[in-house]
């Protein structure tokens, strides 16, 4: 089950949270989540060079609360905050309610599935040697806390004429064990040749506690601990 299923959705509840956080009644409920997902797409397409790893968005009363987590913040942030409010305005053509923006910087991007995946399917496109690419993300991890990391590309790598899956992994991966951290991160990168998946387990740990928000509050203390305080911008409407 561990080996097939999405690690996230399967401990969701656990010790891992949503990244919609919000109440609806059930007529409520569809409209919403599309304009979850049509924020995100809008988002990723303006931020593909900002490094963006998720996208939390809450909804108190008649507001709307987006969270960018970002390796890069000042790209997102721009000149005196002109490029934040851009996006605020952009996210307000989307939704009805009142729309605030912050943004948290990711300090430690090298132990992030997301942005590794990223990384990997960028230097594809680039044509550096896969398994290069793979073996340097796998070091950075370990050097930087991971305990365990496995990556899995397929496709035609190096312009092989038949696809095939290649995959590096260093250190543990308990994907059946459900108090593991694990995060996941997929990414298709674009080549000559065809498309290439690109997906990252990184395991950091075990957490003891039950406990949905544990997994992120873990990630919050390692980046104040790392370098102090992560940056956070308001922007109200």
């Amino acid at each position: 089950m561990g080996q097939k299923v999405n690690p996230i959705g399967l401990r969701l509840g656990i010790n891992r949270t949503w990244d919609s956080r919000w109440f609806a009644n059930k007529g409520e409920y569809g409209r919403l989540l599309h304009e979850d997902q049509k924020i995100r797409e809008v988002l990723m397409k303006d931020l593909k060079q900002a490094a963006v790893s998720k996208i939390v968005i809450e909804r108190p009363h008649k507001k709307c609360r987006v969270t960018i987590h970002s390796a890069r913040p000042g790209i997102v942030i721009g000149k005196k905050g002109a490029d934040i409010e851009k996006l605020r305005k952009t996210v307000a053509k989307l939704t009805d309610s009142e729309v605030h923006i912050n943004i948290v910087e990711v300090r430690k991007p090298e132990i992030d599935a997301n942005l590794v995946a990223a990384s990997i399917a960028q230097q594809l496109e680039r044509r550096v040697a896969f398994r290069r690419a793979m073996k340097r993300s796998v070091q950075s991890a370990m050097r930087l806390g991971a305990e365990g990391i496995r990556i899995n590309a397929s496709g035609r790598l190096g312009g092989a004429e038949i696809a095939r899956l290649e995959w590096y992994r260093e250190g543990r991966v308990p994907l059946h064990t459900l108090r593991a951290d694990i995060d996941y991160g997929t990414a298709t990168a674009h080549t000559a040749y065809g498309t290439c998946g690109i997906k990252v387990w990184i395991f950091k740990g075990e957490i003891l506690e039950h406990d949905p928000m544990a997994s992120e509050r873990r990630q919050t203390e390692g980046n104040e601990q790392g370098s102090g305080s992560g940056r956070r911008r308001d922007n109200a409407a």
